[in-house]
């Protein structure tokens, strides 16, 4: 591969350099967000000159994806969350759930060319792009990177696998943008009809897991495939790189991970929920929690960029589960654990025994802490169903980011 490695400067920048940019365009962002009602309203008073250092960021209430919805039929169609009038958008779009989302006016609003650079796509190529252009922003998303780097872009969209294998006969795209299990219906589809796929040579692809066994079937191709990990509301959060170790985020965002349930830091290492502020003073958007497990990488990537590193997707943090006719979710965890001195950790264990589904709380506590059944009774108060109250050694608890645990047969 020839010409630049690196998308621009950004990507090796200093870590403290980068550090002082992302304050600086965080207090920006925060400064347009005081002057938006909803947002006004969510954070409360909040001074951005004050937020000097990232973990200032911990003392802001994250805003969950879930929450959306219902805060965008309160106040439709944005939650009053957004700039500006709506024919001020280049695109008014709509996710599941339903949750509404603009586009703004710029030619890659999502960041999509920096993950696709870091890809090996570059100007001239010629992209298949299979995600949907149908009200969702996915296809737009990878249609305004390729188009910033000088791509030319074939709006397939997905399935119609027929018309896909006739545009590859007919345009013979080096690039395939989509999902990974759908590459492998495309691919598969060739096979069976006896028609040339071979023109595709490289892949970027998001949306859906991308198992080792499915790489390595791909990788068999001859298709040199990366992952991105990306949403309708944030755009680009992560991307991988040749190093092939885990993914670096992108420049556009500071990534949190927090104790699902909270907004508080997890600690290194420990797999947390992602939480994104995206440095747009245009559309700013300031600690969504997206419902996505992960935890950082320790170090610098090998490929040369300094940015920090995540694990790429390792579950949902989205934990809620229906217990006895009940709801029982990650934040009433957290409420208990506020509630009882020198609580460190919690994990709900959801069994069945005689056909009744049977609750065990397993705590973490420094000191004595109260006794089972002060914690029984706080219990009962909080999640309104009886549990079953285990101590845990110090440090014997799972830091997998998992606070309710499921292990009811399906």
């Amino acid at each position: 591969m020839t010409g630049p490695a690196f998308f621009d400067a950004l990507e090796t920048r200093d870590p403290a350099k980068r550090l002082a940019d992302q304050l600086a365009g965080l207090r920006e962002c925060l400064a347009t967000a005081m002057t938006i009602p909803g947002w006004r309203e969510h954070l409360g008073p909040v001074e951005p000159r004050a937020i000097d250092h990232l973990s200032a960021l911990a003392d802001l209430p994250v805003l969950r994806k879930s929450d959306l919805p219902a805060l965008q039929k309160a106040r439709p169609p944005f939650g009053g969350l957004m700039p500006g009038p709506l024919g001020g958008w280049k695109r008014l779009m709509m996710s599941p759930g339903p949750i509404f989302e603009p586009e703004s006016q710029e030619v890659d609003p999502s960041r999509a060319a920096r993950a696709m650079f870091a890809a090996g796509i570059r100007a001239g190529q010629i992209v298949q792009n299979t995600f949907s252009y149908h009200l969702t922003p996915g296809g737009w998303c990878f249609d305004g990177g390729a188009r910033l780097l000088g791509c030319a872009v074939i709006p397939a969209g997905p399935g119609n696998t027929e018309a896909q294998l006739d545009l590859i006969d007919a345009y013979r795209p080096g690039i395939y943008a989509g999902t990974p299990d759908y590459l492998k219906i495309l691919l598969e589809a060739a096979d069976q009809k006896g028609r040339d796929a071979s023109s595709l040579e490289r892949a970027i692809v998001s949306g859906a897991a991308f198992p080792p066994n499915l790489q390595a079937w791909v990788a068999g191709r001859g298709i040199d495939a990366y992952q991105s990990y990306a949403t309708a509301e944030c755009g680009i959060i992560a991307y991988e790189t040749s190093a092939r170790e885990g993914m670096v985020i992108d420049e556009g965002v500071i990534v949190e991970l927090v104790r699902p349930g909270t907004g508080m830091p997890v600690e290194p290492g420990e797999v947390g929920e992602v939480v994104v502020s995206v440095l747009d003073p245009a559309k700013p958007l300031i600690r969504l929690a997206v419902g996505d497990l992960s935890a950082f990488l320790p170090g610098l990537s090998p490929c040369g960029r300094t940015n920090r590193r995540i694990r790429g997707w390792m579950g949902r943090a989205d934990q809620t589960a229906k217990v006895r006719g009940m709801f029982v979710r990650p934040e009433q965890v957290a409420q208990l654990l506020a509630t009882l001195p020198g609580a460190m950790r919690a994990r709900l264990v959801i069994g069945r025994e005689n056909d009744r589904d049977q609750l065990t709380l397993r705590l973490e506590q420094t000191g004595d802490g109260p006794d089972l059944t002060v914690i029984a009774a706080a219990s009962r108060a909080i999640l309104k169903l009886d549990a079953m109250v285990e101590r845990a050694a110090l440090g014997t608890l799972p830091r997998d980011g998992v606070v309710i645990e499921d292990r009811r047969p399906l």
